[in-house]
């Protein structure tokens, strides 16, 4: 039986060659573009989400910003620096429904680490264990800082994969000069684009002691938790951030005095706007598809036309309304079917060649690097939808000849031509 339907199909095919073949050259341009499309959108996306695995989703980044309104006295235009008091208020009990883990960071200083006769720009940091969990610093070698380092305020530093190379290799255990003082690498993190790729760590009180030696802190990170979606987060961070705004006698609607960088929220915003992305171009390929489904649908009503003798035929040896009806779905979901699968691999292939090529081109914005299109492909899951698509659309093309065909009297059909 499924041998029969397959022989009439192929005999239907051809003997309209070149109208089955512009039909499917439709239906395949519209998977192309469709799995094109949606390929280029994930490469996109992926592009934009580039850097944010390497922070805790739950946690806030905070810095000092310069006053805009006028308050307690103080004119417009002061630059507020975060201190030890922001520190505190964060761990305080104010906070302690929320806050988990906290890393102060000293600012930044520009200096030159030394090795030998080997130099190499680095970027000073002072900071806590807390950090590597928060900025998910992911090590090649040794260790990052821990408490003891802290508590002792030893003269350690971990410094990037590529300093390392810089500084002659293999540089765990070994002695670099940091400003004039001698410090032992306990560890080496990998470095990408998306890294500073300069940025050295040392202890928090090291390079409080050696390098910023009164209360002033750079950056504020920490996580949290018990905050489940935006508008709950939107409540916190504008509460913390009037909290430290009043410590610095700031306005409380001051929008430029405190920085904050909530990455919970940017991550819900960002999965949003990527969600309509997809929608968008799941439209936009449907609707070229569209064009496809329609070709289908009149080669199958020139197709029924042709044979209303031989279905005629059909009816009057036995052949039921409902026989007639699965087969000319059947040629159709199958015509569909064949002609979709080579579209969605010539899609698949157009997407590796994006890859390939404009994938691999990067952007440079200043302190780093981004990729125009990031991974610019489809997964499986997105091959199994497409397959859905191909059998409903087959389906849909089919229907409105499946459905005039089976309605043929059989007296009428004989005497058809």
């Amino acid at each position: 039986m499924i041998g029969d339907i397959f022989h009439e199909i192929g005999s239907t095919v051809r003997n309209n060659k070149l109208r089955t073949a512009l039909t499917g050259f439709a239906v395949s341009w519209g998977i192309f573009l469709l799995i094109c499309l949606l390929g280029a959108g994930n490469g996109l996306m992926n592009a934009f989400m580039q850097g944010s695995d390497n922070f805790v989703q739950n946690s806030i980044q905070v810095w000092g910003g310069t006053t805009s309104i006028p308050a307690n006295g103080y004119k417009e235009g002061r630059r507020i620096r975060l201190d030890q008091g922001d520190v505190d208020i964060t761990l305080g009990r104010e906070f302690a429904d929320h806050v988990d883990m906290v890393a102060p960071v000293t600012s930044g200083l520009s200096t030159t680490l030394i090795n030998g006769d080997k130099t190499v720009e680095g970027y000073v940091r002072g900071v806590t264990p807390e950090l590597a969990s928060i900025e998910k610093v992911n090590l090649k070698s040794g260790r990052f800082i821990n408490p003891l380092d802290v508590e002792q305020t030893r003269k350690v530093v971990v410094i990037s994969s590529k300093q390392e190379e810089e500084l002659g290799g293999n540089m765990l255990g070994k002695w670099v000069t940091i400003s004039g003082f001698s410090f032992k690498v306990i560890g080496v993190y990998h470095s990408d684009e998306s890294n500073y790729q300069s940025d050295n760590y040392m202890p928090y009180s090291t390079a409080k002691g050696i390098f910023f030696p009164d209360s002033r802190v750079g950056t504020l990170s920490f996580t949290f938790h018990g905050i489940d979606n935006l508008q709950q987060s939107n409540d916190f961070e504008q509460e913390y951030s009037s909290r430290l705004k009043a410590h610095h006698s700031a306005s409380p609607d001051d929008p430029n005095a405190i920085w904050i960088w909530n990455r919970f929220s940017q991550n819900i915003q960002m999965n949003s706007a990527m969600g309509i992305l997809n929608i968008a171009l799941w439209i936009l390929g449907i609707l070229t598809l569209v064009s496809g489904i329609v070709g289908v649908s009149n080669i199958m009503l020139i197709s029924v036309k042709e044979r209303t003798h031989e279905f005629g035929i059909r009816k009057a040896i036995g052949a039921k309304p409902g026989n007639i009806l699965s087969l000319i779905i059947t040629e159709s979901i199958c015509i569909t079917a064949v002609f979709g699968y080579i579209g969605m691999v010539l899609g698949m292939v157009a997407c590796e060649v994006m890859d390939k090529t404009i994938g691999q081109r990067a952007v440079d914005i200043g302190f780093t690097q981004i990729h125009m299109l990031e991974n610019p492909t489809v997964g499986v899951g997105v091959a199994i939808e497409a397959t859905i698509l191909l059998i409903i659309a087959g389906t849909i093309a089919g229907l409105a000849p499946a459905r005039k065909a089976s309605k043929v009297r059989p007296i009428e059909a004989l005497r058809a031509e």
